[in-house]
């Protein structure tokens, strides 16, 4: 602890990284009967907290390193962090990106002055390559997050939180990803006020250090979620796991939906859009008040970056009203007789404002309808399901179906009765030209495809529905298949959605 709070004091981030004011939810702090901060990181030169960590490290090159320059791997703000850094000192860089990187992320590396070279469909591909790369080229490689000097720049914001709060602070909500911020922080806040809760935030798919932590070990996941891509890593570092079990009180995982309302608070407080990444803490304090029940404490979020593609906004709009448990989603089975429809929409819906209704004829004896209706709370969604019931309409909550809502809400159309022996899966396609054609190329003729459903929300893979007529006997090639092709899935074959709707 004393080795870190003395890398951190003795930090050489203000070189280029700003000191970034302290702001007061006053809404939010009204709405949560807590004090709220915002730790406003999206205010640095490159709109992240990652400039800090990288020129602390980039700054204390030997000569001899720097003379070498610097090569870093990374999808997006470590490697804003790294050009800006590299810049400043008049160094050459490097960046290694996934292919999959958006332009925008890709254009500002490049305005930056540092070269970027584009490798793999996604992070780790393009880290076997930079490795590749260091030994063939001897620069500096620069890590995202497992370096003492890395950490100790990212402890600078705890350092600035103390100052600006006076240290009358109850608890601080970080993002996690490979562990760097919350090392740092943790460190100094334990060293200087050890009475201050360090809470870190993890999406549920993404959540390496939650498990680590958990089982005591590093834990490498089989596969990361990728709307917080900022925080998509699938192992912890070493020196950031040893940190976190001895500084960090507890992680708290959040959901899609609960990171797209975080958007939205953060949005109305200030007026600024975050990332999804830079979300979590502000996810990760509304969680942590609703579920605790805590009032009158001074909780402080920091906003890590602000690096958004706009054309993502879409899709965070659709899913904060999820997030903030303003909709809920229901299958309704209703018989297909004449006044059906008029008995639900007057006995059952009545005054209630809808905000999705889906219905195709599918048979003559029942329909099924998909709508969306707005809800002031959970006890709200439940009462409601238990109208449907008692008026003798079969019902399906769908509110958390991950599939009925990125893909099912948007096709309903009533099945295909020819579609025989059909198996559906959820495809992350790398947002790149030519995923679809690999995709094709590495199944060949040997399937036919039932159907198709793919909507661009602006990420760096799509998120595709396909399904496939697989005969009999050939569950073993079509398992062969899936593994050649190395796209991440989810086999959604028994979700009630697709049954019921497509």
């Amino acid at each position: 602890m004393q080795k870190m709070l003395k890398l951190i004091l003795t930090s050489r981030v203000y070189e280029a990284a700003v000191e970034t004011p302290l702001d007061e939810a006053a809404g939010l702090s009204r709405e949560l009967r807590n004090r709220v901060l915002l730790k406003r990181e999206d205010l640095q030169p490159i709109f992240s907290f990652k400039l800090r960590g990288a020129y602390n490290k980039v700054a204390h090159l030997s000569a001899a390193e720097k003379a070498r320059g610097v090569i870093a791997a990374s999808a997006g703000n470590h490697a804003q962090g790294v050009a800006f850094a590299a810049r400043r000192l008049e160094l050459r860089a490097t960046i290694v990106m996934p292919v999959t990187t958006p332009r925008i992320k890709v254009a500002a590396v490049e305005g930056y002055g540092a070269e970027v070279v584009l490798h793999g469909d996604n992070y780790s591909e393009a880290a076997d390559h930079c490795s590749q790369l260091v030994k063939s080229t001897g620069m500096t490689f620069i890590h995202p997050f497992d370096d003492e000097l890395v950490i100790a720049g990212q402890g600078t914001v705890a350092d600035e939180l103390l100052r600006q709060s006076a240290g009358r602070l109850d608890a601080v909500f970080v993002p996690v990803g490979g562990g760097g911020l919350i090392a740092g922080m943790g460190a100094y806040l334990k060293a200087l006020r050890p009475e201050i809760r360090v809470i870190g935030v993890e999406p549920v798919d993404s959540d390496a250090m939650a498990q680590s932590l958990e089982k005591g070990r590093r834990v490498k996941l089989d596969s990361v979620g990728i709307f917080a891509d900022g925080v998509a890593v699938r192992e912890v570092g070493a020196l950031t796991f040893d940190y976190c079990r001895r500084y960090v009180d507890e992680i708290i995982r959040v959901d899609v939906d609960e990171l797209c309302s975080a958007i939205k608070s953060i949005y109305q407080a200030t007026r600024s859009i975050v990332e999804p990444a830079g979300a979590l803490g502000m996810a990760g304090l509304k969680k942590y008040v609703r579920e605790r029940g805590v009032v009158g404490q001074t909780l402080v979020a920091v906003n890590s970056g602000a690096n958004m593609n706009f054309e993502r906004l879409r899709y965070v709009a659709e899913r904060t009203v999820s997030g903030e448990k303003q909709e809920a989603l229901f299958a309704v089975t209703i018989p297909e007789l004449p006044g059906a429809l008029k008995r639900f929409c007057t006995e059952v819906l009545g005054d209630r404002n809808i905000t999705e209704f889906n219905y195709r004829l599918a048979g003559r004896d029942q329909a099924h309808i998909f709508v969306g209706i707005s809800m002031r709370n959970e006890q709200e969604r439940t009462t409601f399901a238990e109208s449907l019931t008692t008026a003798g309409f079969a019902n399906v909550d769908l509110t958390d179906n991950e599939l009925a809502k990125t893909h099912v809400r948007y096709m309903v159309g009533g099945r295909s009765p020819e579609a025989s022996r059909e198996l559906l899966y959820r495809f992350w396609f790398p947002e790149r030209p030519g995923a679809l054609a690999r995709f094709l190329d590495t199944m060949g003729a040997s399937w036919n495809i039932s159907l198709f459903h793919y909507r661009m929300q602006g990420g760096d893979f799509g998120r595709v529905l396909i399904g496939l007529e697989i005969p009999a006997g050939e569950e073993e090639s079509f398992r062969s298949f899936l593994a050649a092709l190395g796209y991440r899935y989810v086999d959604e074959t028994a979700n009630p959605a697709y049954r019921l709707f497509l």
